[in-house]
């Protein structure tokens, strides 16, 4: 499983100014291609990747969350993807009020997807015979947002954590081998997002082979996440990885 970070910036400011790229999350594994949280310029972002990524190799789309940061590139993306429909294909998982409330997708391009499934707490979504999805636990957050964890050959590898304000029952639910966190802030704030301090926590009911931090809001940005990362490994026994974009992560055992 190889996982390239098309961004890593969270939060308003960070977004707007594009301090850093906002163009989610791609997993490849067995030759199937994920993009997860298509924020502002996904796209080009995929386009312009350092290894060459090809947008008509997606075959599936996780929205996490209905924020724009997350999703305000999905349509474009769903345009290329389906070469304006002329070539249909690719499924979408979203939660119900991204589709359905004010919905995030225009509806033209609904018919262009293979398929439209909504998210909810419990669910499973294949990936292929070896791999599958799963959003286990509805996160706290200021609209409906969803974790994912993927299993290969059984085996829990994957943990990505959107947006949420913390919670113990986190590290219950989003537990796997290896965690990605969103985590837009320094200190704890009364945003619905996870802090720093917050992760000190997280640890100390699970430690994955890695964990890697990335979403970054201004806060985290000037406090320099890679010193961050490198201090929290030696203090808390993790092996934390501070995600840059453009940023490649192989996860072994898994395709």
């Amino acid at each position: 499983m190889k996982i390239i970070f098309l961004g890593t910036g969270g939060g308003r400011f960070v977004v707007f100014k594009q301090i850093r790229a906002t163009g989610g999350i791609w997993i490849e594994v067995d030759n199937k291609n994920i993009l997860i949280d298509p924020g502002p310029s996904s796209l080009l972002r995929i386009l312009k990747s350092r290894r060459k990524l090809n947008p008509l190799k997606i075959e599936y789309i996780f929205i996490t969350h209905r924020h724009l940061d997350h999703c305000a590139d999905v349509n474009t993306v769903i345009e290329a993807r389906t070469e304006g429909g002329f070539k249909k294909g690719c499924n979408l998982y979203i939660p119900k009020d991204g589709i359905e409330d004010d919905p995030v997708v225009l509806k033209y391009l609904r018919g262009f997807l293979n398929r439209i499934d909504i998210m909810e707490e419990g669910k499973k979504y294949e990936i292929s015979e070896r791999c599958y999805a799963e959003t286990p636990k509805r996160l706290k957050h200021s609209v409906e947002c969803y974790g994912l964890n993927f299993y290969y050959d059984g085996k829990k590898v994957l943990s990505i954590v959107s947006d949420t304000e913390y919670f113990d029952e986190i590290s219950k639910y989003y537990n796997g081998e290896n965690v990605i966190l969103n985590v837009v802030t320094f200190k704890k704030t009364d945003l619905k997002h996870l802090s720093f301090e917050d992760i000190k926590e997280y640890v100390k009911n699970h430690k994955p082979e890695k964990l890697i931090i990335t979403h970054f809001g201004m806060s985290m940005i000037k406090e320099k996440p890679w010193e961050l990362a490198e201090e929290f490994s030696k203090i808390y026994n993790v092996n934390m990885i501070a995600a840059r974009d453009g940023m490649e992560i192989d996860i072994n055992g898994a395709g």
